[in-house]
């Protein structure tokens, strides 16, 4: 067991310096750092002292919405590992009222940007982060696997204004775990994509080397903005923010089961979205791809714009996000070519202090095919800078987890709930690197017609090394 342990942390060591992503945000002033022993104070903050020369909250011409009640976000944003910056003001976009997610989707403004380094590079102002996990997982069961392996994520961000009205944001993200293979990693109960020619089962795809090549226009009316995002690699506006962008699955390593449900569209080639938003509402609508990527990783795939969707964005104070989403979707799976899919979905989303929740609802309806909806629930409550304690609840209605025809149960639907928990101590190493050493255990519940295949109690566990730049 230590064996694999050892690999993952290593290859996440060597892993480090290609990992960089991030979402914009103004430092917070210098204060005296705080001691190991006792959580930063947003409440003692001077919030008079801050520079609000590029961002002012008193001037109606900024395309940043009207700020929504600015000492709940502060005082709410979670206790920070010594050492990491601490991000409170968000560049063009986002603010007290709400952050930005992946994509357009939003955030509660209380879960605090994105963690990372700020660097100005003259009218510019560029934000970086990134990741790289270290993973050894056992998954359970009759079907279960095990093997040691590295995500990783890098991102970088740039925004600066035009004048009073005209804010622009470029983003770029990517992924070095096209090196894991096209198989990826065991996850029992998941599905989706495929590799080798063959549909992935109990397992999860990498991610591509491209994840996001996008630009954003903001155009100040009134109260609020109108934008538009292109992307040739970007995701459009339809379903929660990304599971890796969200705070409540900030240490989950492995992906939810559920992912082909809320954001399978977070890696889309070929994007269009239009908006308008206000500090409490968006509405936005996207044309973009629906065919998922291959399992060709390394390459960029040609855009098309074939597929359509709608979401609206309630973000009523600080700690709330609520999202609507529906969208057509060109046959988005290489599995079943012939079958376009309609999806809705529904999320709310709580931050509070070190607590991030999300709860959320799918349902895609297979056009021709079955109608299968999906169920989470996750959370993530950082103690203090140190601890940090997670879990994940998810009940999915799955037909995909026997693809052999001749297979008695091909086709058949299946509702599995899978249910993981964990913890993750958090270590500053210099600035805003630091490091999560972590694990979990998950538990499955399923019909009877499934033990022959996975055993009766599968129970699976992982271990994990998170470095990361803004931890």
């Amino acid at each position: 067991m230590y064996r694999p342990m050892l690999l993952a942390g290593a290859a996440a060591s060597l892993m480090l310096p290609h990992a960089v992503r991030a979402q914009m945000a103004m430092p917070m002033p210098a204060d005296p750092a705080p001691t190991d022993s006792a959580p930063m104070n947003h409440a003692q903050m001077d919030h008079g002292k801050m520079d609000h020369a590029v961002k002012d909250h008193a001037r109606p011409d900024r395309i940043m919405p009207d700020p929504v009640m600015p000492p709940m976000a502060h005082d709410a944003m979670p206790a920070m590992p010594a050492m990491s910056e601490m991000p409170a003001m968000t560049m063009g976009m986002g603010g007290d009222a709400y952050q930005m997610g992946s994509g357009t989707a939003r955030l509660p403004g209380a879960e605090g940007m994105m963690r990372g380094r700020m660097i100005h590079a003259g009218d510019w102002m560029l934000m970086a982060h990134g990741y790289a996990w270290g993973v050894y997982t056992d998954q359970g069961g009759k079907r279960g696997s095990d093997k040691a392996f590295v995500e990783s994520m890098a991102m970088l961000m740039a925004d600066r204004d035009y004048g009073d009205r005209v804010h622009l944001q470029l983003r770029g993200m990517a992924s070095l775990e096209p090196a894991m293979g096209a198989r990826g990693y065991p996850n029992l109960f998941a599905t989706g994509e495929v590799a080798n020619g063959q549909p992935l089962v109990d397992r999860q795809h990498p991610h591509d080397l491209v994840m996001e090549l996008s630009a954003r226009a903001d155009y100040r009316i009134g109260d609020g903005s109108v934008f538009v995002y292109a992307a040739p690699v970007g995701e459009p506006a339809l379903g929660p923010s990304a599971f890796m962008h969200r705070g409540s699955a900030r240490y989950q390593p492995l992906s939810p089961i559920t992912h082909h449900w809320f954001d399978s569209t977070h890696i889309t080639y070929g994007v269009v979205t239009a908006g308008y938003q206000t500090g409490a509402f968006q509405l936005e609508g996207s044309a973009f791809k629906g065919r998922e990527p291959d399992e060709y990783r390394w390459n960029i795939e040609s855009p098309k714009l074939d597929s359509w969707s709608v979401r609206g964005t309630w973000t009523p104070t600080a700690n709330w996000a609520l999202q609507v989403s529906h969208g057509r979707l060109n046959s988005p799976e290489e599995s079943h070519p012939g079958e376009d899919e309609n999806r809705t979905t529904a999320s709310v989303q709580y931050a509070n202090g070190g607590l991030t929740t999300t709860f959320a609802y799918a349902l895609k309806d297979r056009a021709p095919g079955p109608a299968l909806s999906a169920l989470l629930a996750e959370a993530t409550w950082e103690i203090d800078r140190h601890h940090a304690v997670f879990g994940r609840v998810e009940n999915v209605a799955n037909d995909e987890l026997f693809p052999n025809e001749a297979d008695a149960l091909h086709d058949r639907t299946f509702r599995v709930t899978r249910a993981e928990t964990g913890y993750a101590y958090r270590i500053p190493i210099s600035g805003p690197f630091g490091v999560a050493l972590g694990g979990t255990v998950a538990a499955y519940a399923k019909p009877a017609a499934l033990d022959a295949a996975y055993g009766a109690h599968p129970v699976s566990w992982s271990l994990f090394t998170k470095f990361a730049l803004g931890l």
